[in-house]
């Protein structure tokens, strides 16, 4: 199929979150944008992560001054523009006397405080504390006795698959075509156009796509789309780092997170995570695989467990995981041996030819600093766009972002309120990943029985229907794993009539 009546400005390969924040900049600005992804949109690392907003603390130890500042500041954004999917949560770190000196904490925390504060801007996100850890309160009562002082400091957590298709949503608002299941081929050069050849990985037809532009935010893949799609070469490599992350039930009570310091001097987060479990993560190990076959090993679910066990009560092991998750990070290489020490850093490529038909390629970056390097790509991009608009992802809210006052507590009850024959732990659900979109979803629903098929957790038809139309949800995995996350419930939902009704 050739799509040769239409030059795009831009050809964008991959559906992660530096394609489709890409994606919805450009076509924000008037640019026409088609964006292709191999499998299914965040498939892969933006869906694999710790579904966190953060500057990196412990990117302060690497001197990451400048990285920090802008995660730090994008974390004020993006806590603007979709308050529904992200929101504060507050850290302890319980004080090792074998690891890091309280000093050098103490310090850490007190940068972190300050690299984010903007002139005139006052965050949101409230500033470190010492805490006491003793048996009798909240953040110590699940810790080895033997740890009595902590420091406590707050980032925002994030649903991280569904920044992605917000994202993916807002871009097509704009007119961007987003094609998922659609893999990029190859490209050439002609009289300043790309023509690139795609292949509809459902038929196995063949698309053809002239571009003025050429994006490859294929995270793993990028240096497979340049070397071997493209046949080009390139200064900037990645370095491929599997971080892995298992979820047990929850672990202790109370909505705070822990940062545990380990003696190989990484770090460990335990994470409250959707109401009845606790994540746990993450590693970093160098991988040299597919990264669409890669999978926890054994070492690593013991490797946290052991973590876990160094400073709780009560001791996990890996029978007690009910979800594990492993992504690949394609980590900006700088030849550092130790993975943890590799940037999180970001560097962007343009190769063209006489100025004309850029190829634009994205070497590292973090899920943090998605909204911030789309602004720098098309930055790179102005001269061969020198009409295209200014920047402006930071004034508009993500979809479903545009409640009052930011308030998700209220949103929630206001939505509680309208629909008081529908379930409140159901609505919660609804406000905390769609926000406003809930309104959308639930449109003409009456009574219960309007929602359709009950297929259990809580998932009805009228949201499948809703994810198939307007969030290009295809399968089961794609439903229960990336645009919710209730498959931490799939054995209270009936597969086979949720697959059934999928493929009707």
């Amino acid at each position: 199929m050739n799509d040769s009546d239409t030059i795009y400005d831009l050809l964008i390969i991959g559906g992660g979150i530096n394609g489709c924040g890409i994606a919805r900049d450009a076509s924000g600005r008037g640019l026409s944008v088609y964006l292709c992804e191999q499998f299914d949109l965040a498939n892969e690392t933006s869906s694999r992560s710790t579904k966190l907003i953060h500057g990196g603390l412990r990117y302060l130890e690497h001197y990451e001054f400048r990285l920090v500042r802008e995660a730090l500041a994008e974390r004020d954004v993006l806590l603007k523009i979709a308050p529904h999917i992200i929101q504060p949560l507050q850290f302890i770190i319980p004080h090792n006397k074998l690891q890091r000196p309280t000093w050098l904490i103490r310090l850490g925390l007190f940068l972190y405080d300050h690299l984010g504060v903007r002139f005139g801007h006052r965050s949101q996100i409230p500033k470190s504390k010492h805490v006491k850890l003793t048996r009798t309160n909240l953040f110590g009562a699940p810790l080895h006795a033997s740890l009595t002082k902590g420091f406590s400091y707050y980032d925002c957590k994030v649903d991280d698959a569904r920044l992605v298709v917000i994202n993916a949503v807002s871009a097509q608002k704009y007119n961007a075509i987003i094609k998922t299941r659609t893999q990029f081929i190859s490209a050439k050069r002609d009289h300043g156009i790309w023509i690139s050849t795609l292949i509809d990985r459902h038929t196995q037809e063949k698309i053809t796509v002239h571009s003025r532009a050429l994006i490859n935010a294929a995270g793993p893949w990028v240096d497979q789309v340049i070397i071997h799609d493209l046949q080009l070469s390139s200064q900037s490599h990645v370095e491929l780092v599997k971080g892995s992350h298992i979820v047990i039930p929850r672990y202790y009570t109370g909505e705070q997170a822990y940062l545990l310091q380990n003696d190989d001097q990484r770090i460990v987060f335990v994470i409250p995570y959707h109401e009845k479990f606790t994540m746990i993560g993450t590693t970093d190990v160098p991988y040299h695989g597919d990264p669409a076959t890669v999978k926890i090993s054994a070492e690593e679910r013991d490797y946290l467990c052991q973590v876990v066990d160094c400073y709780f009560n009560k001791t996990i092991k890996p029978d007690d995981i009910v979800s594990e998750w492993s992504g690949v990070r394609p980590l900006q290489a700088d030849e550092k041996n130790n993975p943890s020490a590799v940037t999180r850093d970001y560097k962007l490529e343009v190769d063209d030819i006489q100025g004309q038909a850029p190829l634009l390629s994205i070497f590292g970056g973090k899920i943090t600093t998605y909204r911030k390097l789309a602004e720098h790509a098309l930055e790179k991009l102005k001269p061969y766009f020198p009409t295209m608009k200014g920047n402006w992802t930071a004034a508009e809210c993500l979809p479903g972002g545009d409640f009052a006052q930011n308030d998700l507590i209220e949103f929630t009850q206001q939505l509680q309120n309208k629909y008081p024959y529908l379930s409140k732990a159901m609505l919660a659900r609804y406000a905390h990943s769609y926000g406003t979109l809930s309104y959308k979803i639930l449109e003409h629903v009456a009574h219960r029985e309007d929602l359709g098929e009950d297929f259990g957790a809580g998932l009805y038809a009228r949201e499948v229907d809703y994810l198939i139309r307007h969030e290009w949800a295809e399968t089961v995995e794609d439903i229960l794993w990336r645009r919710t996350k209730l498959g931490l419930f799939k054995n209270q939902i009936d597969l086979k009539a949720l697959e059934k009704h999928i493929t009707l």
